[in-house]
């Protein structure tokens, strides 16, 4: 079930500095955007401001978007709780990951992402051999 979590933990971000170095890391981002922000925009409006803004850093970071969608039904768990986006960025190791989010220049822009989101899952995933 989707939960209000927006930003990590801190025993998050310990879980994440394990991962191997020099290996390269997909975000799975899985989204679900307020009907309405403070600002009274939608949450989906915020975001794409946030989604827009945040691409430069995204490019300087040496990743790349892979995959992103809308979705469409959960086959699987709770239709009336369901994200309404989804995507794949892949990073080319955890530290560029690190290096992007910890840039005061990013900081400033990320504030629309928590604007946006009831919920912002994001998941660190490695390539299966």
């Amino acid at each position: 079930m989707l939960t209000n979590q927006i930003s990590p933990t801190p025993e998050q971000l310990a879980q994440l500095q394990t991962y191997p170095k020099n290996t390269p890391v997909t975000m799975l981002n899985i989204l679900k955007f307020k009907a309405k922000t403070e600002t009274g925009e939608t949450g989906q409006e915020a975001y794409a401001r946030y989604f827009k803004n945040a691409r430069p850093f995204v490019a300087k970071s040496g990743a790349k978007l892979i995959w992103k969608g809308h979705v469409h039904t959960s086959l699987i768990g709770n239709l009336n709780k369901q994200p309404h986006l989804a995507f794949l960025v892949e990073y080319p190791s955890v530290d560029h990951f690190f290096a992007m989010v910890s840039n005061p220049d990013y900081q400033k822009i990320a504030t629309d992402r928590n604007l946006a989101l009831e919920y912002g899952g994001l998941i660190a995933c490695q390539t299966a051999q």
